[in-house]
């Protein structure tokens, strides 16, 4: 039997995403990367810029945009900035079976919120208000068929699936919610700047986005709550670890027992959520499309805590991005991805 190959492009190939989605597409049953994009290495091979993918990508060169040729694929990754793939994705959706935004571009449902947190006022209303939030686990029914994508962010994928089954289940407050979390460095992005120098980041760590990072609204619209976000860079490669403390919610009877009862029906059956006795650390999700979560609850401080782990490459960007799309045109979620990490 012959399959027919789906003719993907990505646009924004040369950022760590970019790297991720060509090195995860490249074990893709359905999926065939033809095009890859990234204008300020265009002519530039992507063997040469990461070595990593020669075995798989030997002919591959960079090329810079063109619309027109985008416009004949199957599905494309836009791995932008977030203005410009608010900017490039009207040219493309209508055009393409599905458009996949890594960007925050249109993540927020609130268009209010753009200025605020991300220095731009939204333009596009109508494709904002169309575009699916890509978090299978809880947008499955929304994103079949859905033409435009918006990948979450790493972060608020990490605290989601470890609080908003507490959330639904009316176990915790919605206010007062903490979010304490620490990302490797490839979350920023590949960087050339001070901040991200081996020796400024090595044996380090450090808080940043104090009070107003980014993804705070973002984390509130889906964890249904209200949050102090407190993110950390850590002096590692990949990964997320977030700790998540709330209260029980009044009249709530919660114990531990009864926090990773709750998370194991909710997330039965889903092929990426391992719900674990023991501690979710990030070497354990490496590589992996996996997320590890746990929850307790300590009767000295009557408080619920909830950890959640992943790879913030994988399923907190490029990975969540391929299983969304898998979603939405039909094939086999787990195409392509793995949810066993790379480890020891």
């Amino acid at each position: 039997m012959i399959i027919q190959m789906l003719r993907v492009g990505i646009v924004g190939a040369s950022g760590f995403t970019g790297a991720e989605l060509l090195r995860l597409l490249a074990g893709h049953p359905e999926m065939e990367v033809v095009y890859a994009t990234g204008d300020s290495q265009a002519g530039k091979p992507a063997a040469e810029l990461y070595p990593g993918l020669a075995a798989a990508y030997p002919g591959l060169v960079y090329e810079t945009f063109d619309v027109a040729r985008a416009r004949e694929l199957d599905v494309v990754f836009l791995g932008l900035p977030h203005a410009a793939s608010m900017a490039l994705a009207p040219e493309l959706v209508g055009h393409v079976q599905c458009v996949v935004d890594l960007s925050a571009a249109y993540r927020l449902k609130d268009a209010s919120q753009y200025p605020t947190y991300y220095g731009f006022e939204h333009d596009q209303p109508g494709l904002l208000a169309d575009a699916v939030y890509g978090l299978p686990e809880l947008h499955r029914a929304d994103l079949k068929g859905a033409q435009l994508i918006a990948t979450p962010g790493c972060y608020v994928t990490t605290a989601t699936l470890a609080l908003r089954p507490l959330v639904e289940a009316g176990l915790i407050e919605t206010t007062g919610v903490i979010v304490d979390a620490a990302s490797g460095v490839t979350g920023a992005g590949r960087q050339d700047k001070y901040a991200y120098s081996f020796t400024t980041l090595d044996e380090n760590f450090a808080a940043y986005g104090l009070l107003d990072h980014r993804h705070t609204p973002e984390m509130e619209q889906e964890i249904g709550a209200q949050v102090l976000f407190t993110p950390h860079l850590a002096p590692m490669n990949r990964g997320i670890l977030a700790t998540c403390y709330a209260k029980p919610a009044g009249g709530a009877v919660v114990s531990t027992e009864s926090l990773l009862a709750l998370l194991r029906e909710r997330w039965a059956g889903e092929p990426f959520m391992v719900v674990t006795d023991g501690l979710p650390s990030t070497k354990a999700t490496l590589g992996s499309n996996a997320v590890h979560v746990t929850a307790r609850y300590d009767a000295r401080t009557n408080t619920v805590l909830a950890i959640a782990a992943l790879d913030n490459l994988a399923k907190g960007a490029s990975g969540g991005a391929i299983q969304a799309a898998n979603v939405a045109l039909g094939l086999a979620e787990t195409a392509g991805l793995t949810a066993v990490g790379v480890a020891p």
